[in-house]
């Protein structure tokens, strides 16, 4: 729920937002994931041992360099390095900030969809324990701790879906449509994480790195024309 506060929402201003902000919010992501690697061990089960020590930890380690490439591009296209302000002042009203824009929502669904361990990356039903990854992290948890590991990532997919609003509700509208459109873009979102999930096939272990160091290019390509944007390769 931390994450939150640095969220902007419609009309509004985020709680604790501060410039870089957004270095403090990965490593707050960060820290969620080594306490819930640390509850997997605490179980004692070798199974979730094992989980622990291979795939899961590094998944999060290959999607910083996309993350923090892609809040470099928006804070350099905006001239501010908070959050709140990154988002107030971003304006899709070019062709290329239209651009920016989009491969923005695209990597950001894309990291929402790794970061809860979803296709094709992971299989959250797979019932095959050698290519379990997230599942394996919770074979011994039951009951309330269940529950709040299956709450944990709703709320990391809503967060992920605010960020991705922020990027689309213009500021200028009034504050009932900037809501009913931060609703809609919500429900959106769901839906398209149950389309995509319907078309894809999980990708072999060995294939990950690969496509999760894919999204790092994606962004490279956003920063490079937000250089071309503001003439820094141009001299």
């Amino acid at each position: 729920m931390l994450l939150f506060l640095f969220c902007r929402f419609p009309a509004g201003q985020s709680w604790l937002g501060f410039d870089g902000d957004f270095v403090f919010f990965a490593y707050l992501l960060a820290l969620g994931k080594f306490l819930f690697i640390i509850g997997a061990m605490d179980t004692g089960s070798s199974f979730e041992g094992m989980g622990c020590l291979t795939a899961k930890p590094y998944i999060p380690c290959w999607l910083e360099p996309a993350f923090f490439i892609l809040f470099g591009t928006l804070g350099m296209l905006t001239g501010h390095t908070s959050m709140q302000e990154i988002f107030e002042y971003f304006r899709m009203s070019d062709y290329n900030s239209v651009i920016i824009g989009i491969i923005a929502v695209y990597l950001l669904v894309q990291i929402a969809m790794v970061e809860n361990s979803r296709l094709p990356v992971d299989d959250p039903k797979t019932h095959l324990e050698l290519t379990m990854i997230h599942e394996v992290m919770v074979l011994d948890h039951s009951g309330f701790d269940l529950a709040l590991i299956h709450i944990g990532t709703a709320l990391k997919f809503a967060m992920y879906g605010t960020l991705i609003a922020n990027c689309l509700i213009p500021v200028s509208w009034p504050v009932a449509g900037q809501f009913t459109l931060y609703f809609a873009i919500q429900l959106l979102f769901a839906a398209a994480i149950g389309f995509m999930e319907s078309f894809r096939a999980r990708k072999k272990l060995m294939k990950n790195p690969q496509y999760i160091l894919t999204l790092s290019s994606i962004a490279l390509m956003a920063f490079v024309l937000c250089l071309l944007l503001i003439n820094q390769m141009i001299r």
